[in-house]
C-alpha cells in the first residue's frame, strides 16, 4: 500500500516479475476490497500470489516513533514479519522510509556483532554498476560501523553484481593517507587487516570515483551517501532535460537525433532511475528492501528483483561470515601486537639487570 500510485505500481511491478517465470510467489498485504479487483486485472498474478487483508497503512507523514506504537496492525509490520517468521525471504516496500527501519529493527534485530544497520543501492558505472552505502539510514558513524559497512557491501556486490573479489573503497576529501576524518582513517588501517579473499580494499576514493571504473562498493556515512544520491539523481535530470531540450532546438538536431536514438536509448536505459531503484537495509536478521515511493511497476519489479538476488545469494549469511573472519583476524592482530609488547618489556627488563 506504500508509494505515490500504490497499489497499482506494486501489482504491476508483481506482475512483470511473474511473467518471467522466476518461481516466486507473493503474499500481499492491504485493503484487500480495494486489491482484489486490480489483482483480477493482471491475469499473471492469478495463482502466484496470496492477498492478506489490513485494516491499517503507514503513511508518508508516520513519524516512526508514533507508527511503533500501532504498527502492529499495519500491511508493513506484518509483511516484516513474514520474514521474521522465515515465512518469506524477503519484504518490499515503497512507504515511509523511517517507519520501515524502524519497524525492521526491532522485529529482525541487527546481526550479532553489527553496530547499526545500513542502507545499501546501486550506482551507475561505466562498465557494471557498483555499490554506495550508506544512503541514509545514520547521519553518523564510527570506524568500526564503516568497517562493517565495507564487509556489508562487499557481500551484497558479490550477491547481486556477481563480483567475486569485488573492490571496495572509502570515500574520503581524498586519497592520501592523511586526509580526512580520523574515524574514516582508523577504519581504513582497520580495513587493511581484513580478510582480503573475498574483498579488495584499495584506500580512499573520492567523489569522482563514484561515475568512474576504479571500485566497486564505495562506503560513507549515511549524511555524505545521501546527499551524493540526490545529486546525482538531480544531474541526471538535470543532463536528460538539457539535451531533450537541445535536440528539439531546430530541424537539424531532431534529424541528428533519428539518427542517432539508438546511442540515446543506450544512454537513457544506463541511467534510468528504476532501473536502480531498491535499497536494502543491510545487518539486519532477515532482507527487506526499500523501493522509492514515486517509481512506477518497473522500478519495483527491480526491487522485487534485487530482493530476489539476494534471497538466491544468501546475502545474510554471507554476511555472518565475513565479519567473523573480520574478528578473527583482528583477534590474531591484537594478540600478535601484545605478544610483540611483552617480548619487548622483557628485553628490556633483562638489559636493565
Amino acid at each position: 500500500m506504500g508509494g505515490d500510485t500504490a497499489p497499482e505500481m506494486v501489482l504491476d511491478g508483481a506482475a512483470i516479475i511473474c511473467s518471467q517465470d522466476l518461481g516466486v510467489r507473493f503474499v500481499l498485504f492491504g485493503d484487500a476490497q480495494r486489491l482484489s479487483p486490480l489483482i483480477a486485472q493482471r491475469p499473471g498474478l492469478a495463482g502466484r500470489c496470496e492477498l492478506r487483508h489490513t485494516y491499517d497503512v503507514v503513511t508518508a507523514d508516520d513519524k516512526p516513533s508514533q507508527i511503533v506504537r500501532r504498527g502492529r496492525g499495519t500491511s508493513m509490520w506484518k509483511a516484516i514479519a513474514m520474514v521474521k517468521e522465515r515465512e518469506a525471504a524477503v519484504a518490499i516496500s515503497a512507504g515511509n522510509t523511517g517507519a520501515l527501519m524502524a519497524m525492521s529493527v526491532l522485529q529482525l534485530r541487527t546481526m550479532e556483532g553489527i553496530y547499526r544497520p545500513a542502507i545499501a543501492s546501486t550506482w551507475p558505472g561505466p562498465e557494471q554498476k557498483k555499490v554506495v552505502l550508506d544512503l541514509g539510514a545514520n547521519l553518523e558513524c564510527d570506524e568500526d560501523s564503516l568497517v562493517q559497512f565495507a564487509m556489508m557491501g562487499a557481500a551484497f556486490a558479490r550477491a547481486v553484481l556477481n563480483i567475486g573479489r569485488p573492490r571496495v573503497g572509502l570515500l574520503n576529501v581524498g586519497e592520501e593517507e592523511q586526509k580526512g576524518h580520523e574515524y574514516v582513517r582508523t577504519a581504513a588501517r582497520k580495513l587493511r587487516l581484513a580478510p582480503q579473499d573475498d574483498m579488495n580494499f584499495i584506500g580512499f576514493v573520492e567523489g569522482t570515483d563514484l561515475g568512474a571504473d576504479t571500485v566497486d562498493v564505495i562506503v560513507t556515512d549515511g549524511f555524505t551517501g545521501n546527499v551524493a544520491l540526490k545529486t546525482g539523481e538531480g544531474s541526471a535530470k538535470l543532463i536528460f532535460q538539457v539535451l531533450g531540450d537541445a535536440l528539439r532546438g531546430s530541424i537539424l538536431s531532431k534529424l541528428a537525433y533519428v539518427l542517432a536514438r539508438g546511442a540515446f536509448r543506450i544512454l537513457r536505459d544506463k541511467f534510468d532511475p528504476r532501473g536502480l531503484n531498491g535499497g536494502v537495509f543491510l545487518g539486519l536478521n532477515g532482507l527487506v528492501i526499500k523501493s522509492h515511493g514515486g517509481t512506477d511497476g518497473v522500478g519495483f519489479a527491480h526491487a522485487i528483483q534485487t530482493g530476489i538476488d539476494l534471497a538466491r545469494g544468501n546475502l545474510v549469511s554471507r554476511i555472518a561470515s565475513d565479519l567473523k573472519k573480520l574478528d578473527e583476524n583482528l583477534e590474531i592482530t591484537a594478540d600478535s601486537k601484545t605478544e610483540k609488547s611483552v617480548n619487548s618489556s622483557a628485553g628490556v627488563e633483562v638489559k636493565v639487570r
